[in-house]
């Protein structure tokens, strides 16, 4: 695995990482984990991209890895710009909780989107999804077009069209995304931000208003009452 060239046994490896997470103890932390994932990324660096998204698949399909799986992509640089459509919805197939989805888009697909790796249509259709979990994905995408700790450097349009479509959805799950896509991006332009309040006012939840006008206002979500 020194050589670019070289050809990794990916079932071996996946059956080695698994090995390696099951010998962690009973109340091993996210750290814990994350120091196994920072182990086999070292010994990956030199790997091709498509051996590193494949081990990714492979972790999800036999073992359910989605952490580990996720973030050996993402911190392989040339495996995250080699993500295309068809490698995130394999990747993204079964998302099924908020921090298997919090984790796809932040780690993968938002960033892909970010530099314009899959069409905007793309982000457009999972925001159409009769998934919620789908349409909570296209609007925690939006994060990593505007946190500066994720690579974001503004994208008002392309956050705003995805709020746009969901701005009456009113499953939980949705909403609190809403809420998390407006505030971050209230940074880089705040007055796009209460121009689309002033816009959606009559249609937003009292929750997206509520937390949207307190980051505008004070810089916080919730911030604390004297």
């Amino acid at each position: 695995m020194t050589q670019q060239t070289a050809l990794i046994d990916i079932k071996a490896l996946a059956e080695e990482i698994d090995a390696q997470v099951r010998a962690l103890p009973p109340n091993s932390k996210t750290e814990d984990v994350r120091a196994v994932r920072r182990k086999f990324s070292k010994r990956l660096s030199k790997a091709a991209p498509q051996e590193v998204i494949e081990l990714a698949r492979q972790l999800l399909a036999e073992f359910g890895y989605r952490f580990i799986a996720y973030e050996l992509v993402h911190h392989h640089r040339t495996a995250l710009r080699s993500l295309g459509a068809r490698e995130l919805e394999q990747l993204g197939h079964g998302i099924d909780s908020w921090w298997a989805v919090d984790s796809f888009a932040l780690y993968l697909a938002g960033p892909a989107w970010r530099e314009h790796q899959v069409p905007d249509e793309l982000i457009h259709d999972w925001a159409h999804s009769k998934d919620h979990w789908w349409r909570r994905t296209a609007l925690v995408g939006t994060v990593a077009l505007n946190v500066k700790a994720r690579g974001g450097t503004g994208d008002a349009p392309r956050t705003l069209q995805i709020c746009r479509l969901l701005v009456g959805d009113r499953d939980d799950m949705v909403v609190k995304a809403l809420s998390w896509a407006l505030r971050a991006l209230v940074e880089h332009d705040p007055k796009a931000v209460r121009e689309f309040l002033t816009e959606h006012e009559s249609v937003l939840a009292a929750r997206e208003k509520r937390e949207v006008r307190n980051k505008l206002t004070t810089g916080l979500k919730n911030p604390r009452q004297r």
